[in-house]
């Protein structure tokens, strides 16, 4: 396998945290998985570079490790690449969109079918859409068996038992006293082999159909979310699978986004904080007035409940926060300047809190060396 950098591969910088590694992976493995990409060896080996890059970035101790010493490092320390570690943790029965292929659990006991039942596909959202919920007119791409060749990918559906596992679909290999099993490298591990190729297929075993349907996108989905569309993943002979949409959402200029809660950052000049001041607010389903009391401090928040964005399970609203964020002027000019000074001077002492604090320490700390 090719040198790579891990944080390259999953298009994320150095500094990023869990969650982002997180969800860099779960987008990059849905775009090179194999069953979206079949016999894309490119494809097949990015796959391979997302999964270790997760691996090692998702461990504390072994990103610790990376980011100091590479990956020689990590040979050192004994880790020597992916080694198949459980992601189902990651995903959820998300795998299963894509038949299980990984042999995380009970599938992988199962006759493997051609392609799996399920399907997934990705798509936009803008933050309105997102927050409110929409119709999406959707194409997908979906396999259905090959009725010419009864889905076996063979000229008149007729297939020849591997001369290598024997129709096992395995194979072992010796290593001391013991014997290990391994997927037939000739066979695939089908147990059979196609002597010619259906022309119909081109020996695949299935055909590629498309097909154009509407959604509904429910209100308050997010960034990573999946849709469950029954009957309209690919087809099998055992019926037709399910549609899993997973959602990407773009970001909002004025508005940030977490969870079901709202930010918004207010600018507000200094001003304004020392007389006090009310301000029309903009939420997402209309305005709100925000009155900013004397003394504000810069960061401060004011929350309005049942003002965010509504919860996709329970119904509930979640809240708006506004922010303050203190502004001062660049420049002044003359006149500004003069302002400024007697306002400064009208305060007396209480302009300048620093100086008996600062007097009473200058003092003990000449006392230090008299």
């Amino acid at each position: 396998m090719e040198s790579f950098d891990y944080y390259e591969i999953l298009e994320i910088e150095k500094t990023g945290d869990k969650e982002l590694i997180k969800k860099a992976y779960r987008k990059m493995a849905l775009k090179y998985h194999p069953d979206r990409n079949p016999g894309d060896k490119a494809a097949e080996e990015k796959f391979k570079q997302i999964n270790e890059a997760y691996e090692v970035l998702s461990d504390d101790s072994k990103r610790e490790i990376y980011d100091r010493y590479g990956k020689d490092g990590l040979k050192n320390g004994g880790y020597s690449g992916f080694s198949g570690a459980d992601f189902s943790d990651l995903f959820g029965d998300f795998f299963e969109a894509f038949g299980g292929g990984f042999g995380f659990g009970g599938r992988s006991a199962r006759k493997r079918e051609k392609f799996p039942r399920d399907l997934a596909i990705e798509i936009n959202l803008s933050f309105k859409e997102a927050v409110f919920g929409c119709k999406k007119e959707i194409e997908i791409e979906y396999k259905s068996p090959c009725k010419a060749c009864d889905a076996t990918g063979s000229k008149d559906g007729k297939l020849s038992v591997c001369g290598q596992c024997g129709g096992k679909g395995q194979v072992f290999v010796q290593h001391g006293f013991m014997a290990v099993g391994q997927t037939c490298p000739s066979c695939g591990g089908e147990g059979s082999k196609i002597d010619q190729k259906c022309k119909e297929c081109s020996g695949l075993g299935y055909e590629t159909l498309k097909e154009s349907f509407e959604v509904n996108i429910p209100e308050g989905v997010d960034e990573g979310n999946r849709l469950r569309v029954s009957g309209r993943g690919n087809v099998t002979k055992s019926g037709r699978g399910d549609l899993y949409i997973v959602m990407s959402v773009q970001e909002d200029e004025h508005f940030l986004r977490d969870g079901d809660n709202i930010f918004v950052e207010v600018p507000v000049f200094f001003t304004s904080i020392v007389l006090g001041e009310s301000i029309t607010l903009p939420t997402l389903r209309g305005e709100k007035e925000l009155k900013i009391p004397q003394g504000t401090k810069d960061g401060e928040q004011f929350i309005f409940k049942n003002e965010g964005v509504r919860n996709i399970h329970t119904g509930s609203l979640g809240a708006l926060v506004a922010v303050i964020k203190i502004t001062y002027p660049n420049k002044l000019n003359k006149e500004q300047r003069e302002l400024a000074e007697k306002l400064h001077e009208s305060f007396g002492h209480q302009s300048m809190p620093y100086k008996n604090l600062f007097e009473e320490a200058c003092k003990k700390i000449k006392s230090w060396f008299s």
